[in-house]
């Protein structure tokens, strides 16, 4: 993902509850509505990707993670379909292949 400091605009729909809570919570912390809300979607995009890439183990656990890594499972039609689609942070751009795939890894 390219990214550059020139603003872009984000529009989205909202029923006048919602905009009414976030209003009211923007206010009690001092900050713009757009402020409120960028802030907040930022932080849930953040914490959904890092729930995607990282982890934590105790040893023991550490352990049996490694042994899996040694010893990966044989690639069955699943693994190769998940190993060839685009990750999350890749280009939203790219186009997929004539097969209506996403290009990417692909497993023999």
């Amino acid at each position: 993902m390219a990214y550059t400091q020139e603003p872009v605009t984000i529009s989205i729909r909202a029923k006048a509850r919602q905009r009414d809570l976030i209003d009211q919570a923007a206010e009690r912390l001092g900050r713009s509505r757009s402020d409120f809300m960028l802030e907040a979607a930022c932080r849930q995009a953040e914490d959904v990707l890092l729930d995607q890439t990282y982890f934590a183990l105790d040893a023991k656990s550490f352990g049996a993670f490694q042994a899996m890594l040694d010893k990966p499972p044989a690639p069955t039609d699943r693994l190769r379909r998940t190993l060839g689609a685009r990750a999350p942070w890749e280009s939203s751009t790219a186009k997929p292949s004539a097969t209506g795939k996403a290009a990417g890894r692909r497993v023999k």
